[in-house]
């Protein structure tokens, strides 16, 4: 299998649209593919979630997606040294990163983070608008947990494949 570099060709993050190709994109994984080949469309027709590609320019192939949308979580499940910290209000709003996917011809060059940083500071930015105390992410895998702990995402104490990242903290990251 052949990789190409970011550095040879160029690149676009884009809301997806009818004109992105979907079928041939393969992350490794069914589940993301099938989402991303038949469900995608669906959900952005329907206002559920906001999916966003990374396309290269040079060939129009789809290096990776992502979806955004909105959520909620119940305070009650966060660690209780941040839950107390917060008013005692049933549910807070958050930023839900839905999927995240890499095809495998891009896959250990760098575009997972790639992605997750523009999710991360798309996010930040909407946090200005609508208010939204954290971004939450379900890994799919034991793989997906590692990767997300290494941007500093924190397990919910009951729940080691659902993770967090304050908004406190990502505004952190975008603003040193």
């Amino acid at each position: 299998m052949t990789r190409k570099t970011p550095e040879f060709t160029r690149f676009a993050i884009e809301i997806l649209e009818k004109r992105h190709e979907r079928d041939s994109f393969d992350c490794g994984n069914s589940q993301l593919n099938n989402y991303f080949q038949r469900q995608i469309t669906q959900d952005r027709k329907r206002n559920i979630a906001i999916p966003y590609v990374v396309v290269d320019l040079d060939d129009d192939n789809i290096v990776g997606y992502y979806t955004l949308s909105t959520s909620s979580i119940d305070l009650g499940n966060l660690p209780s040294t941040i839950a107390k910290k917060l008013p005692n209000y049933p549910i807070v709003g958050v930023t839900l990163i839905g999927r995240l996917a890499v095809d495998q011809k891009y896959q250990r060059l760098g575009w997972g983070k790639i992605l997750l940083m523009d999710a991360l500071y798309k996010s930040w930015q909407a946090s200005y608008k609508v208010a939204s105390f954290a971004v939450v992410v379900e890994a799919i895998d034991e793989k997906a947990i590692s990767f997300y702990q290494r941007f500093e995402f924190c397990s919910f104490p009951d729940t080691p494949c659902k993770l967090f990242r304050t908004m406190k903290n990502i505004a952190q990251t975008f603003t040193e």
